[in-house]
């Protein structure tokens, strides 16, 4: 009988080492924050900046965000050859249904999102931006914001709800938000480093502040909760984008548990 008794005690243990940990603290674990990412096409040069998106895309997964990624059911301003960096006359195409390429076809229009279903809103980079959620590309400081764009941008603000943009997604929030404090990297070119240094005298025309940072830095706006990296802004090895990108993926989700 002894035997049986040990044999029996030597199994409950073998049980109990097995056992899930949530069963030893009484809950499961906590989810994560709820992050609308939101895009404009596929591509740099007409649409998302695409490994902006993927790098948003690993740094919240890593996060432990549940995320769900919205664009526009709106025509492209155009359609660019990549290979040839020049527009394609003849070709015409829709930036939710471009979009979906990146996200493998999970894609919701973005009429559809609203601030109370989501902790947080994230708007990677890539001209898109500039040409299918505003007009920045052609208007510059005196541009138009998408109407859906405006308001989501609006609402997750009014909310007291973080919002995370790169690169030139940061003249959204300059536009649209008076006042806020964003970074698109160095305000001088270096020598070609930073090609696109002149957009943060049209920042600070649309009467935003721009802070200069650098391409593995994120800024926070901690009034406004927006956060900003330069990403692409800057002409730098991949890893020091990601690396920035990560700093602005790891802010906007400290400030949702906030």
């Amino acid at each position: 009988m002894a035997a049986v008794r040990a044999l029996g005690a030597s199994r409950l243990r073998a049980a109990s080492a097995f056992a899930p940990r949530a069963a030893f603290h009484g809950s499961a674990p906590r989810p994560g924050a709820r992050v609308a990412l939101v895009l404009s096409g596929c591509g740099v040069y007409d649409g998302t900046e695409l490994q902006e998106a993927a790098a948003v895309l690993v740094h919240l997964s890593r996060g432990g965000a549940e995320v769900q990624t919205f664009a526009p059911d709106i025509p492209q301003m155009h359609v660019v050859d990549h290979t040839k960096g020049q527009p394609s006359e003849s070709e015409s195409r829709n930036v939710l249904t471009e979009s979906a390429r990146i996200t493998r076809g999970k894609i919701t229009d973005l009429a559809r999102l609203s601030a109370a279903n989501h902790d947080a809103a994230i708007f990677p980079g890539g001209f898109g931006a500039a040409k299918n959620l505003s007009t920045f590309a052609v208007d510059g400081k005196d541009c138009r914001v998408h109407e859906d764009v405006e308001r989501v941008l609006k609402e997750f603000h009014k909310a007291g709800k973080p919002i995370g943009l790169c690169c030139i997604a940061s003249v959204l929030a300059a536009k649209v938000l008076h006042g806020v404090e964003v970074t698109v990297g160095h305000e001088q070119e270096e020598g070609g480093r930073w090609p696109y240094a002149g957009t943060a005298e049209a920042i600070k025309a649309l009467g935003a502040k721009h802070c200069v940072k650098e391409v593995t830095e994120a800024h926070v706006d901690k009034k406004n909760k927006v956060v900003t990296t330069p990403a692409f802004m800057c002409e730098t090895e991949l890893h020091h984008v990601h690396d920035g990108i990560g700093a602005m993926v790891k802010k906007v989700l400290e400030l949702c548990a906030k």
